[in-house]
């Protein structure tokens, strides 16, 4: 829908800022609003890669919290929306609205640039395109919080937030922060909306604040990103490892060990007793023995993967492997860090899951897989004896 008011009612305008969004490390003032990043500039100037320049730039778990008494919300933003050459035509992206914590209503912007990558040849060009307005009417009489998460799949450029009453800001959540590190399953990149997804979903159930560093193609143990998460203030860590090293093929077992080390170690320097949790991949017969590059394949006429990788090459990362040396590691160190915690991901989607919900394109997990997956981490992770489990009166 086009930007702008609607005519029929006397509106306020907000401006948006850090203290409306939650969810991001990082609000880059722009021409027309704010663009938020998952990622700090300094870690983006250290990795000019394009694709995770997308990713961070994707606003998953990112969004704008308020109080007021309004029954209606428009929000003007520019999209930047992702299509895949040769794939099918992807739905615009879903803007959830929540009314004191539960889902009130949906809303989706159309038009936006368009940014149109070749899975080929992983070159791009982006078509400009016009903003629009996500628009909420008929909300509950009296003041309430409001919650709007954006598009975990699209960027999304605040641009203005109109209410037909005053805004204010909410009071801090005064919940513990979850800070989550993740693949594209963690991103959501298949999940029906941007409460859908898995991390949102888990952190729903468990009354906690989330913060989602799950980047689609790029949970690669990056020192930026253990770095950006160091720094950032968080009660509860967690770090889903393995199936973006293996689909890329981008190092080897020697390498892997080491990378895995650094990487905690370097949360540990800024979080040294803070409960961090490393979780494993969920299965994927895909590549539970070969190992990658994965590849697309429209072979028939809808995105699927396969693995081209040699299953018999001992050195090459596969699923298997990869979990093997996260419960290794992991378990050599937590004998001097007590507050280190190993999670296998198949208990989080295993063999019976995938008879029951198969990933339709073989790598990915559907709606109702990511609402498994959600609902199982919320059980292994938050309830009484598990590594998040809230702290209890003494």
């Amino acid at each position: 829908m086009s930007a702008g008011p609607a005519p029929d009612r006397a509106w306020i305008t907000t401006p948006v800022d850090a203290g409306l969004l939650r969810g991001h490390l990082e609000l880059e003032r722009t021409a027309l609003g704010v663009l938020p990043h998952r990622l700090p500039a300094r870690a983006r100037r250290q990795c000019p890669d394009p694709n995770l320049a997308l990713m961070q730039a994707q606003p998953s778990g990112v969004r704008l919290v308020f109080r007021t008494a309004a029954t209606a919300v428009e929000l003007d933003v520019l999209p930047t929306k992702t299509a895949y050459r040769g794939g099918p035509t992807r739905p615009d992206g879903v803007y959830d609205l929540l009314v004191d914590g539960r889902l009130a209503d949906r809303a989706t912007v159309s038009g936006g640039n368009l940014h149109t990558i070749d899975m080929a040849t992983w070159s791009a060009t982006t078509t400009p395109g016009p903003a629009g307005t996500a628009r909420f009417a008929r909300l509950p009489a009296g003041v309430k919080d409001i919650e709007i998460w954006l598009p975990q799949t699209e960027i999304t450029e605040v641009i203005a937030l109109r209410t037909d009453a005053p805004v204010e800001a909410a009071p801090g959540p005064g919940r513990r922060v979850w800070l989550h590190h993740g693949s594209s399953i963690s991103h959501g990149s298949t999940a029906e909306s941007p409460t859908g997804t898995w991390p949102a979903l888990a952190a729903a159930r468990a009354g906690v604040e989330l913060i989602n560093l799950g980047f689609g193609g790029n949970a690669l143990l990056d020192p930026f990103v253990a770095r950006a998460m160091r720094d950032t203030p968080a009660d509860l860590i967690s770090v889903k490892i393995g199936i973006n090293l293996a689909n890329t093929d981008l190092m080897r077992l020697r390498a892997f060990g080491p990378a895995v080390h650094g990487f905690l170690d370097t949360l540990r320097d800024g979080h040294p007793t803070v409960p961090l949790l490393v979780v494993s991949p969920v299965l994927c017969p895909l590549q539970e023995e070969t190992p990658g590059p994965i590849v697309p394949d429209y072979s028939d006429g809808t995105l699927s993967f396969r693995a081209t990788g040699d299953p018999a090459d001992p050195g090459r990362l596969r699923l298997r492997v990869i979990r093997e040396e996260l419960s290794r590691i992991t378990a050599e160190r937590a004998e001097e860090d007590p507050n280190l915690h190993y999670l296998d991901g198949r208990l989080l989607y295993g063999e019976a899951d995938f008879a029951e919900l198969p990933l339709p394109d073989a790598l990915h997990p559907d709606p109702a897989g990511h609402r498994r997956i959600g609902e199982r981490f919320a059980e292994r992770a938050f309830a009484p004896g598990g590594p998040f489990a809230a702290p209890t009166d003494t």
